[in-house]
């Protein structure tokens, strides 16, 4: 049976925006109510509009950013500000560009030894490099490329360096934030067969954040669908794809490209604006922009229920 990596239970971040000397501070819920877990070997893909919550979600999966509310649990232990150091090395992130991620400064043996330098204080010079070095033909770089800068690499390239990085510390969990949206088309697909690779290697977990869905696909073995900090949908990757139960997750399944000029698929265009995360109305957060949405829509805001494969919908897809 699968050890379970991380266990999520009713996630919350909240931020306070504005605010001044007679007024005060308006309350963002970034995420709100989120729970999840994923095994070893596992890939759990956390989908949705641009501002719909998957990098506050992610920040605080990695120990960057502390729960409002909730409890997380990252290989049995309950993640506090005590223990966030010890933590960290088991949760790693591979950002989006890897240009910005990398320190143009060094060179990228330094900058695959500097995790080790920080966490691991007792390794010696010698170690740390034949650590990197051997990090480094795993993600498929040469042994020269050891001594020369981020610069002068291609963007594969560097998002490989990013991908070395994150390994140094053997994590446990991988938390993969668009790690190929910044990438050409020709070279995202060495980089996913890459993480599968590695994944089937050591049985890594992997949270993976991405808006194209066509990816998530070929990746996942669950998925988590937010809407404005909320999940709407969470179920087996197949049966998401293929019986989407809450329209909203339907309608982004309307407007993935198939590569099939025979097939035949309704595209569903959503009216109306994206509510603002200041003034989320009350019920369900979709209903403004839902062709399902009835007053109790308005009124109540649906739970997500409904296992294996639940849905936050009074009226879900049959």
């Amino acid at each position: 049976m699968s050890q379970t990596v991380v266990t999520a239970t009713e996630l919350s971040r909240d931020y306070e925006v504005g605010g001044g000397m007679f007024s005060k501070p308006k309350i963002v819920r970034a995420v709100a109510g989120t729970s999840f877990s994923i095994e070893a070997g596992k890939t759990l893909a956390v989908v949705g509009e641009s501002g719909c919550g998957k990098s506050t979600l992610a920040r605080m999966v990695t120990l960057i950013e502390e729960p409002t509310s909730g409890n997380l649990v990252i290989d049995g232990k309950q993640a506090t500000p005590d223990n966030w150091a010890s933590l960290r090395t088991d949760v790693q992130i591979v950002f989006q560009d890897p240009y910005g991620s990398l320190n143009l400064r060094q060179r990228v043996g330094a900058i695959l030894e500097e995790p080790l330098k920080i966490n691991r204080p007792k390794m010696s010079a010698a170690e740390r490099q034949e650590k990197g070095r051997e990090m480094m033909r795993l993600v498929g770089l040469r042994p020269e490329h050891y001594e020369r800068y981020p610069h002068m690499f291609s963007g594969g390239q560097r998002q490989r360096i990013a991908i070395a990085r994150a390994m140094m510390l053997e994590p446990k969990l991988l938390v993969l934030d668009e790690p190929v949206s910044a990438l050409d088309l020709s070279i995202q697909s060495s980089i996913l067969n890459l993480l599968i690779d590695l994944q089937e290697r050591l049985q890594l977990a992997y949270m993976f954040i991405s808006h194209d869905l066509s990816v998530v696909r070929h990746m996942a073995d669950e998925v988590v669908v937010m809407y404005l900090g909320r999940p709407v949908e969470h179920g087996p990757k197949d049966e998401v794809f293929s019986a989407p139960r809450h329209p909203y997750t339907k309608a982004l399944l309307s407007a993935t490209p198939v590569a099939d000029p025979a097939s035949q698929k309704q595209r569903i265009k959503l009216e109306g604006e994206l509510p603002s995360p200041l003034a989320v109305p009350p019920g369900c957060a979709f209903a403004p922009r839902c062709w399902k949405a009835q007053d109790k829509c308005r009124q109540e805001r649906p739970v997500l229920e409904g296992q294996p494969h639940p849905a936050a919908c009074y009226f879900p897809e049959a």
